[in-house]
């Protein structure tokens, strides 16, 4: 594909993102250890991974932010293309103009969901089915939004989006249809200041009952608890401080504890259940502005867009330590 002019939408995010400043690690023991990045993508062809889904067989599925691709990539870097995004002729997309794919969702049947920010009717919640074809629109969202995180609740059969722009968790049947604004308030909405990225809700996961919210701009992580009729319960702040956060991931048998991803600083950190943390990886492992983090057993994932380094897009892989050391 051609050189994208600046990829459209890269210098916006450079100076939104690039003046958060780096907020300090609370102290203790990293629980990762052997980081490697397992496969480099090219910048200037827009193969920014921005976000990920694990296969059973310990591939991912990655989405291609500017060059509106979903790939899998395997444990030795071996890369493949599922789908592209259709081409818009003219978008508008909040802060980066350029038609971007965001959020990933994986269904047990091998279904994968996408978020697609177009700033026009093709804004959405978009479906890749796990015989190939051609990826289809199943939900509307707004324009004038920047859907991002996404997250898939199979019990209920719901797909939760968080929406960076306009404050809002929509909440969209798992077969398509009308959304729903399932939670709004201050606590989701994108900074106002002059240091503001205009990201606020950001990455998203449904984990233990509850969906769980990143704010970029406030530096907090969220959970929402979801209620027996399927309504949101009060957004509650689990940890603060998390300068320049994007997605994140959960540690298993540790219940509520995050690796999540510091995009600015280039960090992972490790958030404890009482919003305790300390920085488990760093650009000296590898990490170019890390995007999303997803784990499973004892490896962790984790995307690295390189939207302001701009030399380094990769996904590395990491061995999780399941007993935290002191």
């Amino acid at each position: 594909m051609p050189r994208l002019p600046r990829l459209a939408g890269v210098t916006a995010v450079t100076l939104a993102l690039g003046l958060l400043a780096t907020a300090p690690a609370a102290g203790g023991a990293p629980s990762v250890s052997d980081p490697r990045v397992i496969a480099h993508f090219d910048f200037a062809q827009g193969r920014t991974p921005e976000n990920l889904a694990l296969e059973p067989d310990g591939s991912a599925d990655l989405t291609f932010f500017f060059a509106r691709k979903v790939v899998n990539v395997t444990r030795t870097g071996a890369t493949r293309t599922l789908a592209t995004l259709p081409a818009v002729a003219h978008p508008h997309t909040p802060i980066v103009t350029a038609a971007v794919v965001t959020g990933i969702a994986r269904a047990d049947d091998g279904t994968l969901y996408v978020n697609y920010a177009t700033g026009t009717r093709r804004t959405g919640i978009w479906r890749l089915a796990p015989d190939g074809g051609a990826p289809r629109q199943i939900a509307e969202l707004p324009a004038d939004g920047f859907p991002n995180g996404l997250a898939l609740d199979e019990r209920r059969g719901v797909l939760y989006a968080a929406d960076s722009v306009l404050g809002t968790v929509w909440r969209v049947p798992v077969e398509g249809g009308t959304r729903t604004a399932w939670a709004t308030g201050a606590a989701l909405d994108p900074g106002t200041g002059p240091d503001a990225s205009g990201f606020g809700a950001n990455g998203l996961r449904f984990h233990h009952g509850a969906v769980w919210v990143s704010n970029s701009d406030a530096g907090t992580l969220l959970r929402i608890p979801v209620r027996e009729d399927g309504s949101a319960g009060p957004v509650r702040t689990r940890a603060t401080g998390l300068t320049g956060i994007d997605d994140f991931g959960f540690v298993e048998r540790h219940r509520d504890t995050v690796l999540a991803a510091l995009f600015s600083s280039s960090e992972v950190v490790r958030i404890a259940p009482d919003g305790a943390r300390s920085v488990v990886l760093s650009a000296d492992d590898g990490l170019s502005n890390p995007t999303a983090v997803a784990v499973r057993g004892r490896s962790a994932y984790v995307t690295s867009a390189s939207y302001l380094d701009q030399d380094d897009p990769n996904l590395l892989l990491a061995r999780v330590h399941q007993r935290a050391r002191g």
